[in-house]
């Protein structure tokens, strides 16, 4: 089991739940499908710091109790509210509600009383034992905040009014009238002084005394780039967030444009804006000071302070004085808020979109809660690291590799470790001796890559391509690629369109059936596709007269796919002169003709055939007439089969007829 780690600006930051996102496996498939999660790694191998720290769909809000002992968070679907116990590390217990919760606040210092915000104006009291009291407010409630000193809680909803819910006298009071005429969108109170802030929607932050009940401040004009004026459309900008720091003097606004004014109450003027650089609302802002970042700045006073704002999208730490980045933390699913454990501790809390609840500890931030010191020395054992071979800094080479780099020299030493059939060298001498062998394997490289690129350049030109028609496709391939010359390409391509010939292009029925016997009679050398295997005629004719004139006898033309009996084979020769005097056929044409051999009066006697039938409707005038006297000279040799399957040889001899020549 590993714990998945980032190093955003080489701070480390330990994914302790909530890496999956929304990965995790519902309730009722787990127990669907049990069996099959045993081979599922990433669930094997998951690190629950609390255990069913999740939620059905998604969790909406999540607090920690002032003691530090339990965690509240809520979520749907269906409507809950879970308890967390820190010392069981464990879910303490769940409570179903009627509606889906926006907010809520704990009343006590445990988990025991709390007060539930709802989407349907309604809110919620809860006790120990479960719903106390249920009430509305007139209009939707947007935020809520409780005043411990006059038991007072505040709600900030749709209007301008701040509604007061006294739960010591239990009915509402007059309730803060503010110039938030589209609504007041977070409520805080500071801890110092408890002076009242309200972020409203028109961009204006209102500060109230809670003993006159008046306002002593007003934000009217947050001081924003000139170019998001712009860039606004519809409305204004908005304050979505505030916080209050512990010393009572601090202040941070968050807005509806992702920046962040952190102000001393003392000025109007905000000493620090800081852009959140993703654009969308800022969703919370906490103050944190801890001790232990103090070692990431050179001013402790100033660097002990850390300001944590999140949008839906990341969170963000950053130095309260210098601005300075200081690490960052973005889960996989939008976060809708976050929560501090402790106040001095590195360990944060994410309600997210997601089915699980993200749970991060950043050691540089601040050392971890008491009940999860453990995470100290867990993150450290289980830290993500890349797996690093023991081979990594060697190269394997072979003895023939070895002797061209030139190290043959080197075997039997203790800077080759054999192994198997070949030798482990230092990869950092193997590049020096690559380098020295082949000095030049570089340019080469260059080249080999311009080489590739230019091809690959060249392959992406557009070219024109030829539309062939659909029906004899081949045939007008044909017609195309036997003309060469750019007026007679031109005239194959006019005859394709004359209105005699289109339709032998168009027409389905008129189709050239390639497959039919008449096709393979017409086309004996050709194959079954046009083009292929095509020659010239001339060339035809030229092997034609050097066969007649090397081949004494000839046979006649006979098909090989036929299997009748009665076929005629062509006609075979016998040579009277000697042995040093016979032409042997061709060797091209060698393979594909059939030889007989008969032994008489140490003469050969050679059997050559061809195809029966061949084309000479294309032959020229003296090609014919070549062929007509070679006819005439072997005439008289035939080669015929028998009924029986036998076969006869009939020739004449070549000095028949001629009187012998008179000795001297």
């Amino acid at each position: 089991m590993v714990l998945p780690v980032t190093t955003a600006n080489n701070v480390k930051v330990y994914t302790v739940s909530g890496g999956l996102g929304s990965r995790s496996i519902p309730d009722w498939l787990v127990r669907k499908k049990k069996k099959a999660l045993k081979k599922d790694f990433e669930y094997r191998t998951r690190v629950e710091l609390l255990q069913d720290f999740e939620f059905p769909e998604a969790s909406n809000c999540i607090r920690v109790t002032r003691d530090g002992n339990f965690a509240v968070a809520t979520g749907t679907y269906k409507p809950q509210m879970r308890v967390y116990e820190f010392a069981e590390v464990s879910m303490k217990f769940e409570r179903h509600t009627d509606a889906e919760t926006i907010t809520f606040e704990l009343l006590s210092d445990d988990w025991t009383k709390s007060a539930l915000l709802q989407n349907d104006r309604s809110i919620e009291l809860h006790a120990q034992g479960g719903i106390h009291y249920r009430t509305r407010v007139p209009k939707f409630g947007r935020s809520l905040a409780y005043h411990f000193p006059s038991c007072d809680l505040m709600v900030g909803a749709a209007g301008n009014e701040v509604y007061r819910l006294n739960l010591e006298q239990g009915r509402f009071l007059n309730p803060i009238e503010t110039d938030a005429t589209d609504g007041v969108n977070c409520i805080k109170i500071n801890p110092a002084h408890q002076l009242f802030g309200f972020g409203a929607s028109n961009g204006t932050v209102e500060l109230w005394d809670p003993r006159s009940r008046a306002r002593v401040g007003l934000l009217s004009q947050l001081p924003l780039p000139r170019s998001l004026e712009s860039d606004m459309t519809g409305g204004g900008v908005e304050v979505t967030a505030l916080a209050f720091r512990q010393d009572g003097l601090n202040m941070a606004v968050g807005t509806s444009t992702g920046h962040t004014l952190l102000y001393d109450l003392r000025t109007s003027v905000p000493y620090m804006v800081k852009d959140h650089q993703y654009g969308f609302p800022i969703k919370t802002v906490h103050f944190h000071d801890s001790a232990a970042a103090a070692g990431h700045g050179t001013d402790a006073s100033s660097s002990e302070s850390k300001v944590v704002v999140a949008d839906k999208k990341i969170v963000k730490i950053w130095d309260r004085t210098s601005g300075k980045h200081f690490t960052s933390i973005e889960p996989e699913t939008d976060i809708n808020d976050v929560c501090m454990v402790g106040e001095q501790s590195g360990l944060i809390f994410t309600a997210q979109e997601g089915i699980q609840m993200g749970a991060y500890y950043v050691p540089a931030l601040g050392p971890a809660p008491r009940w999860a010191s453990f995470l100290e020395n867990l993150t450290e054992e289980m830290e993500e690291n890349p797996n690093r071979d023991v081979y990594d800094e060697y190269k394997f080479v072979t003895r023939k590799e070895l002797s061209l780099l030139g190290l043959d020299h080197l075997m039997g030493t203790n800077v080759l470790k054999a192994y198997m059939h070949g030798f482990f060298v230092d990869l950092r001498l193997y590049e020096k001796a690559k380098l020295i062998a082949n000095p030049f394997e570089y340019d080469d490289y260059k080249q080999r890559k311009i080489r590739d690129k230019l091809e690959k350049d060249r392959a992406s030109r557009i070219r024109a391509k030829e539309k062939l028609p659909q029906v004899n496709k081949q045939l007008a391939q044909q017609l195309l690629k036997d003309t060469n010359n750019t007026k007679k390409k031109d005239a194959a391509a006019q005859l394709m369109q004359d209105d005699r010939f289109k339709d032998l292009f168009a027409d389905p029925e008129f189709q050239v059936d390639t497959d039919s016997k008449e096709y393979t009679l017409l086309h004996p050398r050709s194959n079954t596709s046009f083009g292929h295997g095509n020659r010239d005629h001339s060339d035809d004719d030229d092997e034609e007269e050097e066969e007649e004139q090397s081949a004494p006898l000839r046979a006649e033309p006979m098909d090989d796919d036929d299997d009748d009996e009665d076929d005629v084979m062509g006609g075979s020769s016998m040579d009277d002169e000697s042995d040093d005097q016979d032409v042997a056929p061709p060797k091209s044409q060698q393979k594909s003709q059939h030889r007989v051999q008969k032994p008489a009066r140490g003469k050969k006697v050679t059997m050559q055939s061809e195809r029966r039938f061949k084309s000479s409707e294309n032959k020229s005038f003296g090609a014919r007439l070549k062929s007509s006297k070679t006819a005439k000279a072997n005439e008289g040799h035939r080669v015929s089969r028998t009924a029986m399957g036998g076969m006869e040889m009939s020739f004449k001899s070549k000095h028949a007829g001629k009187s012998k020549p008179k000795r001297k």
